[in-house]
């Protein structure tokens, strides 16, 4: 029987859902950024599925980004799965979107490194190394300067290649010290951005595995606090 997939990513504004069937996309829609998550996640599944030709009573798993990313963006991506995997008595998998994206890498083995705007000049980022048959963060997700990343991946990678994705590559081309990994033969690979496919992809190799991600502890990855936060704690930081 095919496997049906609901995958959603609403790490940032280019965000997307598509609909998996037997491993492959049917039908997807990326994020129109001058619209709301919270107004355009609902409709625009809507439409997936019925030009999948399916109802959500056929989906068999949901597979949806955590972060890094968007505060708000993030919150309505999940709480909309965990309401649909509720409602319809259907597993759901959490996965990273760096991860999915070094997934996206041309090398079957060596270093993966991922990253994209964290705005704030900031850059999330992880590097991968294949353990076995999973692919592990060094250090795990972070959040720096371009150059600090760079600098990062340098320490922990020395001489050895490194294969690099990324939806804003300018961010690191940018750096001065970026030249010396050209020279030896690296670039970054620019994936497609409607990357809801690559969260289920990855969310469905997990189900396989039966790593699935249990409603009450799927939650988000900010990696940094929100500005609300920082917001808050710096007037009660004033106010001692």
């Amino acid at each position: 029987m095919d496997l049906i997939t609901v995958c959603v990513d609403t790490s940032d504004r280019r965000g997307s859902v598509g609909l998996r069937r037997d491993r492959v996309l049917l039908a997807g829609e990326r994020h129109e950024e001058t619209v709301d998550f919270s107004e355009w996640l609902l409709p625009a599944a809507a439409r997936v599925l019925a030009r999948a030709a399916c109802g959500m009573g056929d989906v068999d798993l949901f597979g949806v980004a955590t972060g890094p990313g968007s505060f708000t963006g993030l919150r309505v991506g999940l709480t909309t799965v965990k309401a649909w995997a509720e409602v319809y008595k259907k597993p759901v998998v959490g996965v990273s979107r760096l991860e999915a994206m070094a997934r996206r890498a041309w090398n079957k083995e060596g270093y993966r490194a991922a990253f994209y705007d964290a705005h704030r000049g900031e850059i999330f980022g992880a590097l991968y190394f294949l353990k076995g048959h999973d692919w592990c963060a060094v250090g795990g997700e972070q959040v720096m300067a371009p150059g600090g990343f760079l600098e990062f991946v340098e320490a922990n990678c020395q001489e050895r290649h490194v294969s690099w994705v990324s939806l804003d590559p300018e961010l690191l081309r940018s750096v001065p010290g970026w030249r010396s990994r050209e020279l030896r033969g690296e670039d970054i690979l620019c994936p497609d951005w409607a990357l809801a496919d690559g969260v289920g992809e990855l969310a469905e190799e997990r189900a396989q595995a039966g790593r699935f991600t249990s409603v009450l502890e799927l939650d988000a990855n900010y990696v940094r606090r929100s500005d609300a936060e920082i917001y808050w704690k710096g007037r009660t930081d004033s106010a001692r």
